[in-house]
């Protein structure tokens, strides 16, 4: 298991990847861009494989969840079966389960929980 990649909400989306990819020698992906949703996204590939999600939206407000800052922390799991069956597990030992397995709008299969702070984890493949 290892972590796959840790999302910032930002405004300044191109500003955000501009920095990553200067100063850290990141590697930015294609934009990707979910017009219904407003939802705008880059993931910077770092050298050592870990990957930082860059995300904004135009809705975001202060103090309002999803707010600018930390997102969430995503783990690549393996497979789609150990995506289900620790989300379960999850679920059966008492933790938040805020989204259950689905394959997202850019791809991904995943799930999300709350750690015991409340803090979004991904489970993924």
């Amino acid at each position: 298991m290892k972590i796959e990649h840790i999302a910032i909400w930002t405004k300044q989306l191109e500003e955000m990847k501009d920095f990553y990819t200067h100063y850290f020698h990141g590697t930015a992906s294609e934009k990707y861009i979910n017009p219904k949703k407003q939802f705008e996204s880059y993931f910077i590939q770092f050298q050592s494989g870990t990957r930082l999600e860059l995300m904004r939206r135009p809705d975001l407000a202060p103090g309002e969840e999803p707010a600018e800052g930390y997102a969430h922390m995503a783990f690549s799991l393996g497979s789609r079966q150990q995506v289900d069956d620790m989300t379960r597990r999850f679920e059966e030992e008492g933790f938040q389960v805020v989204g259950k397995p689905r394959v997202t709008g850019d791809g991904y299969y995943e799930s999300v929980i709350r750690d015991p702070d409340g803090n979004l984890v991904e489970l993924t493949v």
